[in-house]
């Protein structure tokens, strides 16, 4: 089962599973026009193929629907990708997003344990690494409810992927730089010296299901992804494989221009894949296994409870005084006492 399977990185994760050897393949997502997508995508490959295509609309936080597929379906693995990614959208929706990433990551996983499914993969970022936004946050609390659940005993091999931009995906530069080119410019960056990691959806979905199978329980795989790039340059390559030039004081003749508008709210300058310099090769020479803590049973209880109830309530107020509290907790030595995003970007404010 891929939840999120009509996203960017679940629908590549669907195409590179039909190239298994699966039985049946259930698409778990709450987008109508995602789910009908991708079901139409893969229609026909299933009958070439010859497996069982299964499209369940829904939330991952509906419990009883989840526990019913996984049931219904024998689902033997699961692939989570379904997260609201955004990070402006999320900052300004952080209940939905709280919600979503975290709450239902929380039920999901449970429902998997419970069910006695073999695996359990969670598509994490690259934005959970000492994160200075909601999205961030989000996807860091997520990492630990597996982390939790994976140092128990379960039948269940819980592990993590995490990873940076994905070339393509919906809300990343790549697409967005294509359309201001082909409207004539400018190209906005929000600062001049941002940098990200990027590899192609296809990279990410084949590491992903690598480190999946390679999975013992545990662990936060983290995916080798080069050098980070500089969006600037990469804006500037774009621009002239359009075969058009960058329009600057330097070249006023030139066909677009590049306008930096300003770091979003809870944007940071530059990511970071892992929260701790402890990382371990594993047998495929693109992914590292990283060694992080991650809060005390007792202490991630506490959290989801103080959470819980801030989304219970509709109380952004009180969920980002949690999330400030907890992420802090759950960052390295190094970092300690620092106020939440502020410890590696200048200008950002905490949440």
């Amino acid at each position: 089962m891929v939840t999120g399977a009509g996203g960017s990185i679940g629908s590549q994760l669907c195409h590179e599973l039909i190239n298994g050897d699966i039985r049946k393949l259930v698409l778990f997502e709450q987008s109508e026009l995602a789910l009908y997508s991708i079901e139409l995508a893969l229609s026909q490959l299933a009958q070439t193929h010859g497996f069982k295509l299964v499209a369940v609309l829904g939330s991952v936080s509906n419990a009883q629907l989840v526990r019913d597929t996984l049931r219904a379906h024998h689902v033997d693995t699961i692939f989570h990708a379904a997260a609201y990614k955004h990070v402006p959208m999320v900052e300004r929706n952080p209940i939905s997003g709280l919600s979503n990433n975290v709450m239902g990551t929380r039920v999901l996983a449970a429902q998997a344990k419970a069910e006695g499914v073999s695996r359990f993969v969670l598509i994490s970022s690259d934005k959970a690494v000492r994160p200075a936004n909601v999205m961030g946050a989000s996807k860091r609390f997520a990492e630990m409810i597996v982390q939790d659940l994976a140092s128990r005993p379960s039948e269940t091999v819980f592990s993590i992927v995490r990873f940076g931009n994905v070339l393509g995906s919906s809300g990343s530069v790549f697409p967005l730089f294509q359309k201001q080119i082909a409207k004539g410019g400018p190209v906005t960056l929000t600062h001049d010296d941002t940098t990200r990691y990027f590899m192609t959806p296809q990279e990410a979905a084949q590491l992903v299901l690598a480190a999946g199978h390679m999975a013992q329980g545990g662990e936060v795989f983290m995916l080798d992804m080069g050098p980070p790039i500089p969006v600037r340059a990469l804006a500037g390559h774009m621009i002239n494989d359009a075969g058009l030039s960058i329009h600057n004081a330097q070249n006023p003749d030139g066909d677009i221009a590049i306008e930096v508008t300003g770091l979003r709210e809870g944007e940071k300058l530059h990511e970071e894949l892992s929260l701790s310099q402890c990382r371990t090769p594993t047998r495929h020479d693109r992914i590292l296994q990283v060694h992080e803590r991650c809060l005390s049973e007792l202490e991630l209880a506490s959290t989801l409870r103080a959470l819980e109830t801030a989304i219970d309530k509709n109380d952004p107020a009180a969920a980002r005084e949690t999330i400030n509290r907890w992420i802090a907790a759950d960052q390295t030595p190094a970092h300690a006492g620092a106020e939440f995003g502020k410890a590696t970007n200048a200008g950002l404010s905490k949440f």
